[in-house]
């Protein structure tokens, strides 16, 4: 190693954080290869008593040193935190496991019991979830807390190789009389789709202790959503529930209200972008009245739901007695809506949470939409421009309730008041009265025309 080089390595070691029992390297930019380059924060490593954590993020390890930092850690059995997120940038995916391995066998070997790992912004793909896999089904992660894999990369096949990890974590603990019981997960954009999202749904139900639950951005549509509630509904202890940018559309919303009505923990619920759509808003609005009594944030900005629908959830949510905020940006309500939804939060006296309002020119999104349920869509109009207006806690955006047909006529809005809605979702319930059902569908189906 070069003396400049090593002179470099010392001057950024001098800015090392030291104490309570925690070591960190942290964001320093470091390029270590090999085992000479590591030299002195091996030794540091070696050398302090009662090491708890250790911070790696921020630098990038080769297979040699990263080898001879997990000999370091052989002999540091009360280690419990591990953060080392974004710890392999510039490195070939195949180095990666490797080292992930050398690590977690000398965490193994130490008998280290963890409480929190953070792997995320490595982007080490299904293969580095196999370098992580023995460490997560060993003793040495039966007491883990925390488990953070945002933006790895892991795909459908890493997905599955987690849940697997987990399930069989689960089941070696519970064997030894102490239940597997990770409190916070989160594997945001890692495009885990259906089938990873199903697989760890079936960890998450089988371990039943999860308090927070970020995957957004995976691609996830309704039958992956609708396996996610499943095993939501098992967890009663859920405070955190983040799936923004995954298109939940119809069958996954009600699947997901359904879920909701077993939490009464909750605090934050983040489905935007997820296409919840007007019927999809009313179903979580009835769920709102029931229960979710702590309840501060709700996101269901662009989700497609109408003036109406909108309305409704913000009359719902203001008798939330912790609620801090709502957004319903990106919607499409229409200058109008906006100005009724003013209206209806100065009329429940909340005139206090009124912000600035500005107006924002701008295309609305596209949607990745489930093919089977586009047929959705059709009520939807998708061009033009959008006033965005932020009022207090609620954001909401309007996009245009009209356009013109094929023949140069305006369509008309399908918007129908949020008591309609609230009944046509009824309807659909298993214990409404079937012969009634009929009549009030002809009633809703021809509102145009009264």
């Amino acid at each position: 190693m070069a003396s400049d080089d090593i002179s470099q390595l010392a001057e950024a070691l001098s800015n090392t954080h030291v104490g309570d029992g925690e070591l960190s390297y942290k964001g320093l930019g470091l390029k270590l290869d090999t085992a000479e380059s590591v030299e002195e924060m091996v030794h540091e490593i070696q050398q302090y008593p009662g090491l708890r954590a250790l911070h790696l993020e921020g630098n990038t390890l080769g297979v040699e040193a990263a080898q001879a930092i997990a000999k370091a850690l052989e002999s540091k059995a009360l280690l419990q935190r591990c953060y080392w997120s974004d710890m392999f940038t510039g490195r070939l995916r195949s180095e990666i496991p490797t080292a992930l391995r050398s690590l977690g066998n000398a965490l193994m070997g130490a008998g280290a019991r963890l409480t929190e790992l953070y792997l995320s912004d490595n982007a080490f793909g299904p293969d580095g979830v196999k370098g992580i896999e023995q460490l997560l089904k060993s003793p040495s992660c039966h007491t883990l807390r925390e488990l953070r894999l945002n933006n790895c990369g892991i795909g459908i096949g890493g997905g599955k190789i987690l849940a697997g990890a987990l399930m069989e974590c689960h089941r070696q603990s519970s064997a030894l009389g102490a239940p597997f019981k990770l409190r916070v997960f989160v594997a945001g954009r890692n495009r885990l789709e259906n089938e990873g999202a199903s697989a760890l749904a079936k960890a998450f139900q089988l371990m039943g202790s999860l308090e927070e639950v970020h995957m957004p951005q995976n691609g996830i549509n309704y039958a992956g959503v609708t396996a996610l509630a499943s095993a939501i509904q098992q967890n009663p202890d859920i405070r955190v529930l983040n799936l923004n940018d995954n298109t939940f559309t119809k069958k996954g919303t009600l699947a997901m209200a359904e879920a909701l009505r077993h939490l009464r923990n909750i605090q934050v619920i983040n489905f935007g972008d997820c296409l919840v759509r007007s019927e999809g808003a009313i179903a979580l609005t009835a769920v709102l009245r029931e229960g979710l009594p702590i309840l501060k944030e709700l996101n269901l900005s662009f989700g497609e739901i109408t003036e109406a629908a909108a309305l409704v959830v913000a009359q719902a949510v203001m008798d939330k007695p912790h609620m801090e905020r709502l957004d319903l940006n990106g919607n499409c309500l229409g200058e109008e809506g906006c100005e009724a939804l003013r209206e209806a939060m100065e009329n429940m006296d909340k005139g206090d949470l009124l912000g600035s309002l500005s107006d924002d020119e701008g295309e609305p999104d596209d949607d990745d939409v489930d093919q089977e349920e586009d047929e959705e869509r059709a009520d939807v109009d998708e061009g033009g421009g959008c006033c965005e207006d932020e009022i207090g806690i609620t954001q909401i955006k309007a996009c245009p309730a009209q356009s013109p047909g094929e023949e140069g006529k305006v369509r008309k809005a399908l918007l129908v008041p949020g008591q309609l809605l609230c009944l046509e979702h009824a309807v659909q319930q298993e214990w409404f009265p079937q012969h009634h059902a009929s009549l009030l569908h002809t009633f809703i189906s021809r509102w145009d025309e009264l």
